[in-house]
């Protein structure tokens, strides 16, 4: 197997050798899609979040450590990694098992986890860490051991925030006006400054550790006066330029800290964006957890008026809906652990695709997000305090590759459509929407395409005064499943459809036959049931049916269709069929 000097390098394909033993080490992290897919996120769910190539392969860590396990370095860094794991799990077991044989059961169940990684390093250190977390939790039978204390570090943080002192530190005016040109520029700095020592305080540990303290006023300015120069990056995201509001996933790293961040998030809604804050959706040392508010009186009243979107696997629809009406909107990333977006929720990567920027807080997203040469689909602003106590804050830009298509661009397009429909009825003419399998049968996207624009042609030159909705014609670069249900949703919701055709068997044959070629294995008996997103498209078209009882709906029955499940995360074909 080759030595790599870069993680850009490692591919698929291209050494049977490293290609076993990528699957080998995802399968020991428990996080390869095919083997798991309940739990693990699929290479189109991953590509919401990261910018990759088809045949790259992307791990959960930053550089140096893939680097390190895949050309087995064991340097006393990965060991250094390991026993902090280790450290904290002694710590945790320690503070919250009394009985002295349960402890003992523990950490000798853990520490056989601990030597087999010793023994052959190829577990990245936090998914250690989330295996000895969940040895712990089973056998104690604790759900959450610092529930307690993450209520007792908000309570102090909120009572500090509404302390005199802190009020002079956030709101004072600064020593010297900054320059600007009108009063909209004036506005902008003064957010800056705000929002700049709202982050500052937010990693400030000693703030909600040691009750009542307040740093003092002079290192305070001192720290802003550093921090203020380095900030020429959140100056280009936020910059008055632009003048649109953004859509912003937060991403919290303690709690204490989370009563700071959402005075942050106030004052980015205050200048006219939205936010996505994400919190864990268990136990994770301080970290606040999703369900903390049920039990937490002064994080409850930190997010008053947030509305709480729980369900792990929202549709596209959905989620934009939800953002649409609530500014302020708190999701579950799915996780009991360090960033993974093999383990975050559907949710959770719909938020990340739908956000403009995302705003993380704590080393951790550092690591993964900073300290990785992988690229990523959306700006990212990282902050964090380092080992000797300095704030840090970092940006990386959004791959250049990336094309987002907006909620306004997939609404605009779906109008022109629309707009055709309306004038073809106005002159007379049968509108017919035609749903065929594009991606379902893997690898066969080109051809799929290429039968269904002949067989649409076909149809053209056979039916008179129709006018046929091809979806094929109507494909952009950049858009992936997502953005497409959602655009033809609102199209095939326009009451526009006269009648709605899914392609059969025969269909399928016709097409090969046009092309002059014989039907191939892999296509013989496929029609549209064989297609999740046209499954979803068949109860629209119920749905329409009861609503328009004029609507004709031709190809294979509905009760062919209903054994596939929601079509896969950012897929154009299927997540599975059920089992009965």
């Amino acid at each position: 197997m080759p030595t790599f000097t870069s993680v850009l390098d490692v591919r698929y394909g291209r050494d049977p050798g490293l290609d076993a033993w990528l699957l080998h080490f995802m399968a020991e992290n428990n996080l390869e899609y095919v083997i798991d897919p309940d739990k693990n996120a699929s290479p189109e769910q991953i590509r919401f979040q990261v910018m990759l190539a088809d045949d790259q392969f992307y791990a959960p860590c930053g550089d140096w450590m893939l680097l390190h396990l895949l050309n087995r370095w064991y340097e006393p860094d990965v060991r250094l990694e390991y026993n902090r794991k280790w450290k904290s799990l002694i710590k945790l077991v320690q503070a919250n098992v009394p009985d002295r044989t349960l402890r003992k059961k523990i950490i000798g169940l853990c520490r056989y986890k601990l030597c087999q990684a010793h023994a052959q390093p190829i577990l990245i250190p936090s998914r250690l860490m989330k295996r000895l977390i969940t040895m712990f939790m089973t056998l104690s039978g604790q759900a959450d051991p610092y529930r307690e204390r993450r209520a007792l570090a908000n309570e102090r943080a909120l009572r500090v925030t509404h302390s005199p002192l802190m009020d002079n530190l956030i709101n004072a005016c600064p020593d010297t006006a900054p320059a600007c040109r009108n009063l909209a520029d004036l506005r902008y700095e003064l957010s800056v400054l705000e929002l700049t020592r709202l982050l500052i305080l937010s990693t400030q540990g000693l703030v909600w550790r040691l009750d009542g303290y307040v740093p003092t006023g002079e290192d305070f300015k001192h720290e802003i006066a550093r921090t203020l120069e380095n900030f020429d990056p959140v100056r280009r995201i936020f910059g008055t330029e632009s003048g649109q509001p953004m859509k912003i996933l937060f991403l919290p790293d303690s709690s204490g800290g989370l009563m700071f961040d959402l005075l942050a998030i106030r004052c980015l809604l205050r200048q006219g964006h939205s936010v996505t804050l994400a919190l864990k959706e268990g136990f994770y040392f301080d970290c606040p957890t999703f369900w903390d508010w049920e039990t937490d009186p002064a994080l409850a009243q930190a997010l008053e008026g947030a509305h709480f979107l729980a369900d792990h696997e929202t549709s596209k629809n959905e989620l934009l809906r939800v953002q649409r009406e609530n500014r302020l909107v708190v999701i579950s990333d799915g996780t009991r652990e360090e960033p993974n977006f093999y383990r975050t929720s559907v949710t959770f990567a719909r938020a990340f695709k739908e956000a403009d920027l995302i705003l993380a807080k704590g080393v951790p997203y550092y690591r993964r997000m900073i300290q990785t040469s992988h690229e990523f689909t959306r700006d990212i602003i990282v902050f964090f305090r380092d080992d000797v106590g300095r704030f840090q804050l970092h940006c990386k830009p959004r791959s250049d590759k990336v094309r987002k298509f907006t909620e306004k661009d997939l609404r605009k397009r779906a109008d022109s459509i629309i707009t055709e429909m309306r004038r073809a009825r106005s002159e007379g003419r049968t509108v017919m929407f035609y749903s065929a399998i594009i991606g379902s049968i893997p690898g066969q996207t080109a051809t799929a395409l290429r039968i269904l624009n002949v067989f649409v042609d076909y149809l053209r030159t056979r039916l008179d005064k129709t006018y046929i909705v091809n979806p094929a014609e109507h494909f952009a670069e950049g858009m992936d499943g997502d953005d497409l249900m959602y655009m033809w949703e609102k199209v095939q919701r326009s009451g526009y459809i006269d009648v709605w055709r899914f392609q059969s068997v025969t269909d399928i044959e016709k097409s090969f036959e046009l092309l002059g070629e014989k039907v191939p294995s892999f296509w013989t008996g496929k029609d549209a049931t064989f297609s999740t997103g046209c499954t979803k498209e068949m109860r629209i078209a119920l749905d329409m049916q009861s609503r328009y009882r004029e609507l004709q709906i031709l190809g294979p029955s509905p009760e062919k269709f209903f054994r596939r499940r929601e079509y896969g995360v950012g897929k154009y074909c299927d997540s599975s069929i059920e089992c009965h």
